[in-house]
């Protein structure tokens, strides 16, 4: 079957205390589900496209969990892997008691950081317009670093395009190994989202402009500097630049957790119906705004036009 975009990477089950409390003191906890990628395929799939999400599974409950979940939201999971080798990833997540929302990561050996180049050749790499994929997966092994290498070494001949999330986690490695590859990673793709505070702590960077001069291999890069703005830079075939601001939606903040991949989801929804620049970033925004309101990973509902809120400013600067 024919994909509009297909996600690649790790979904783990998640638990998290059923009320706001610490894990320490929780009694009970809920089982869900979530991963950077699968995040983003979700949000596409609610907004009409059809979306892949492709890795690899645990055959075990927590496994069956995600493939049900995600097929429930609409993605096609038909080229996950079962694995009866490897496990499950699971992660668990304290919710934000005043001193931010915290994860612990049971990861190391799941049956997602076996990976490999292998894996792709049963996925409809040759129907597929677009592959989006996250720092997150060559930080899992060797094997999904490789992964990651192929997929963009064989985007021009395979027709696809490839998008890139940094979102770098210092919990699977330091800026030592992780900034060098990173931006080698990025400067191959076409799209890339990466937010000023990663940028500044894998490679120093202090302006947004800083990361575009570092980062001139996408022809779209985008550069989220948290609450304030979200910038986007672009590269035409006649070699000029153009840059366009749009402003951050002003929210009531219950949880971080998700909002990176909810304005990937959003960007990458207009930029897929070729929205203008600046309506593509305030979806976007409207999409991470809507996913802080909520302490899950995953929120469904938002619909596939920019949200009001009270506060939000959706007038874009170009320059």
């Amino acid at each position: 079957m024919s994909l509009d975009l297909l996600c690649v990477g790790e979904t783990m089950a998640v638990l998290t205390p059923d009320k706001p409390e610490s894990l320490s003191e929780a009694e009970y906890c809920l089982l869900g589900f979530g991963g950077a990628e699968s995040n983003v395929a979700g949000h596409l799939a609610e907004f009409g496209y059809r979306v892949g999400w492709a890795s690899r599974l645990g055959t075990d409950p927590f496994g069956r969990r995600i493939l049900d979940g995600l097929s429930a939201r609409g993605v096609d999971v038909g080229t996950v892997i079962s694995d009866d080798i490897a496990p499950t990833g699971v992660y668990f997540k304290e919710p934000d008691l005043g001193r931010g929302a915290r994860t612990l990561y049971y990861r190391k050996g799941s049956a997602a950081s076996r990976m490999s180049p292998d894996d792709a050749a049963s996925w409809p790499l040759d129907q597929t317009p677009w592959v989006h994929l996250s720092g997150i997966t060559p930080a899992l092994s060797a094997s999904c670093s490789d992964l990651l290498d192929y997929l963009l070494a064989q985007a021009p001949a395979a027709g696809y395009q490839v998008s890139f999330d940094v979102n770098y986690r210092p919990a699977l490695w330091g800026t030592d190994s992780a900034g060098p590859r990173l931006l080698e990673l990025a400067n191959k793709a076409a799209v890339v989202l990466v937010g000023l505070d990663e940028a500044e702590t894998l490679w120093g960077c202090a302006t947004t402009d800083e990361v575009a001069a570092l980062l001139p291999g996408p022809r779209n890069l985008v550069v989220k500097d948290s609450s304030t703005e979200a910038v986007e830079y672009l590269r035409g075939p006649d070699q000029l630049e153009r840059k366009v601001q749009v402003p951050a939606n002003r929210v009531k903040v219950i949880e971080p957790v998700g909002a990176g991949d909810a304005f990937a989801a959003g960007y990458l929804a207009g930029l897929l119906r070729a929205d203008e620049p600046k309506d593509r970033l305030a979806l976007g925004h409207s999409f991470a705004a809507w996913t802080l309101g909520t302490r899950a990973d995953f929120r469904p509902g938002h619909g596939t036009a920019p949200r009001t809120y009270e506060t939000e400013q959706h007038h874009a600067k170009v320059s």
